[in-house]
């Protein structure tokens, strides 16, 4: 009988042990949220121009003779790369400098004829009439001087569109024709290439009126336009950072939105025209912004949370909002926690709603 009692004994004992192993406490690490002044940022995308782009054009008919230069190049202003056959233009402007000499003999004879006209009458040798139809040829000629410089000037710069130069410094693009081409440029212009100066380039964007009036309401010293951060599709060498130096000045009625453009300095010669971008514009200040570790935030069908612990030492499970990541590791929460909140920052895996925990505050 007593060695049945003390078998009982034991076997509680025994139980009582595993029961109190099961409930043993998990150390986890918790951390309070940050609270600092934070600058916020919205996020829009654009797309990059050069701040000097032409299309190379002819402007006449005739055959491409000359292209002189290396496809996607660095050219100077005034390389000559492209030459179009000129003998016709040649021969328009000779011609027109015919008409010029022509015109302008005849003028000397008209004036020298009027002169003696009038000196004639004097004595009565001639009519006035006469001396009227005198002064009228001058006149003719000398108008016929001024049209024959205008035919001249005009053939000139027809001859002057035979040779393509560029218009400043720049890359250029592969010529759309390959030597011997005939290109019929009088009718209408004909493209032949484009040179881009993208020694600084321009990103332009749109932004909601809502975002407008935001950035008025919240203008602040603390904000710096000078300075935009500028990301990309694909990683770049460099990183960049953009100046505000444009904002329309309406809003599109029909879209709701307005353009801005910011500059941004292509001094590793990376950017290039029509790249898509992404421009994180600041638009106001938060002066008491939430801030936790963006490791420490989960994911569900529900949204966002945060596993946190009370003063009881329990997991809570707490959905929150989040605004944007602040120096890569840090998230704003807008809602669901306060700065006296403890939330768990490692092993999500192993903690669960309910779970009571001894939790190691960290930094």
């Amino acid at each position: 009988m007593t060695l049945s009692l003390s078998v009982g004994l034991s076997a509680c004992s025994g139980s009582k042990s595993r029961t109190d192993s099961d409930k043993e406490e998990v150390s986890v690490d918790v951390a309070l949220p940050v609270v600092d002044s934070v600058v916020l940022h919205k996020e829009y995308p654009g797309t990059l121009s050069a701040h000097q782009e032409v299309d190379l054009v002819a402007r006449v008919n005739g055959y491409l003779r000359y292209s002189g230069y290396n496809p996607g190049s660095l050219v100077k202003k005034g390389t000559v790369l492209f030459r179009i056959e000129d003998s016709q233009y040649r021969d328009a402007v000779n011609q027109a400098r015919a008409q010029l000499s022509t015109a302008q003999a005849t003028n000397v004879y008209a004036t020298n004829q009027y002169h003696a006209m009038k000196k004639a009458l004097e004595s009565d040798a001639v009519s006035q009439m006469d001396v009227i139809q005198a002064e009228s040829a001058m006149k003719e000629s000398a108008a016929s001087i001024q049209q024959a410089k205008a035919s001249l000037q005009s053939a000139l710069t027809t001859l002057g569109y035979c040779t393509v130069t560029a218009p400043f410094t720049g890359h250029i693009s592969k010529s759309i024709y390959s030597d011997g081409a005939y290109l019929g440029g009088a009718g209408a212009p004909v493209k032949l290439a484009t040179i881009y100066n993208d020694d600084y380039v321009n990103a332009y964007f749109s932004i909601e009126d809502s975002q407008y009036l935001d950035m008025v309401n919240g203008k602040n010293d603390a904000i710096d336009y000078n300075h935009i951060p500028v990301t990309f599709n694909e990683k770049l060498p460099h990183s960049y950072t953009g100046s505000l130096n444009y904002m329309s000045p309406e809003i599109d009625s029909s879209t709701g939105t307005m353009k801005l453009r910011v500059r941004i300095d292509n001094q590793y010669g990376e950017l290039k025209s029509g790249m898509y971008a992404k421009i994180k514009l600041p638009y106001a200040l938060a002066p008491k912004a939430i801030l936790v570790k963006d490791a420490s935030i989960g994911t569900d069908q529900l949204g966002k949370y945060l596993y946190v612990v009370n003063d009881s030492n329990k997991v809570i499970y707490t959905p929150i909002e989040v605004g944007e990541l602040v120096n890569d590791t840090m998230r704003i929460v807008t809602k669901g926690i306060t700065p006296q909140s403890r939330y768990v920052t490692k092993a999500l895996l192993k903690v669960r709603d309910g779970m009571p925990v001894k939790p190691v505050l960290t930094k």
